[in-house]
């Protein structure tokens, strides 16, 4: 005699639902370089990105992560995109905990710095605190010589049959051998060292590794679940859009001088750009018009103020500032 199963869609309810995560990476631009606002709940704990499950009274996905953001940190967003979506089955510690299935939606939003109202556990952070290889703006950064011990002994202990496999990796991702920084590469680096297990949220996830715990790079801060790579994702995609979109003006007060401009996006980059070059680059692109006002809080002689020149979204549809030739030096930074 068969058996009567539960009604149908009722079957595993626990065990086959599926939570959708709406996540927000909130990018300023200060003077120092490059923010993120994240959230501090418990000092135990890695911080996180504002985020919230999707719920009925959601309208869309971007309506509800909009919801989120202002309920957890006060902020009303402007500009917002949406990045990607992660739905690798286990792929950290908190989604195995959970019965079903766990969907994370990125989203990238641009804003000017402000406090959070009234949001004692939200704060602004450098996103070089959790990416500090990723900072070239003073030259390598002196994290990254271990970055590299730690994959050159993932290379030397390769299988023969994988060892070339592995070295094209970390030459086209760190620039090992002479290869060119690729400041675009965010998010493969980190992909890299959390296969390596040179990030301790490899080893938190239980993921298959090749470096021990101990091994892991501490002078990095970590986020909670994968919000570090949603986080990475982000990076990656704002340093490859601001080449083709003037989407750093997001960023930009209505009214800045040059030299203001070149520090947000060599902030956002990571690399120092070249003076007349990017001038040059800007000018010839139309991309701002003089004000007629000028500066005297540049501490030197005055300088022009200039606003972005909203006519060229309906001009061109490819209108970013691009990146004019890079000033690279092998020589380590100093401590920040």
């Amino acid at each position: 005699m068969t058996r009567p199963g539960p009604p149908r869609g009722r079957s595993n309810a626990g065990k086959d639902a599926i939570t959708v995560e709406l996540a927000a990476v909130i990018v300023a631009v200060a003077s120092d370089g490059p923010r993120v606002l994240v959230r501090q709940l418990d000092t135990s704990r890695p911080a996180a990105l504002p985020s919230g499950p999707l719920e009925p009274r959601h309208r869309t996905l971007e309506a509800g992560l909009r919801t989120w953001v202002e309920e957890q940190t006060g902020y009303d967003l402007g500009y917002v995109e949406q990045l990607y979506s992660f739905g690798d089955a286990n792929r950290h510690a908190s989604a195995r905990a959970q019965p079903g299935r766990m969907l994370s939606i990125g989203y990238l939003a641009l804003v000017h710095e402000s406090k959070p109202h009234g949001m004692d556990e939200s704060e602004w952070r450098s996103w070089y605190e959790f990416f500090p290889w990723e900072d070239w703006r003073t030259g390598a950064p002196a994290i990254l010589s271990t970055v590299r011990d730690g994959i050159a002994g993932w290379i030397a202990e390769a299988p023969r049959d994988e060892r070339k496999s592995r070295e094209e990796r970390a030459r086209v991702a760190f620039g090992v051998a002479g290869e060119h920084w690729n400041e675009e590469l965010a998010l493969e680096r980190y992909e890299l060292l959390y296969e390596i297990g040179l990030v301790p949220e490899a080893h938190r996830d239980g993921a298959a590794c090749w470096a021990p715990r101990e091994a892991a790079i501490m002078e990095a801060d970590s986020l909670q679940a994968d919000h570090r790579r949603i986080l990475a994702t982000a990076i990656s995609r704002l340093r490859g859009k601001i080449k083709y979109r003037p989407v750093v003006f997001e960023l930009m007060p209505p009214r800045f001088t040059f030299l203001a401009l070149q520090r947000a996006v060599e902030a956002l980059a990571g690399v120092e750009l070249h003076k007349a070059n990017f001038r040059r680059l800007v000018e010839h692109q139309g991309l701002v018009e003089d004000t007629g006002a000028m500066s005297s809080k540049t501490g030197g002689r005055p300088a022009r103020l200039l606003r972005f020149r909203r006519e060229v979204l309906l001009e061109r549809s490819a209108s970013g500032v691009g990146l004019p030739p890079v000033r690279r030096s092998a020589t380590p930074q100093r401590p920040r």
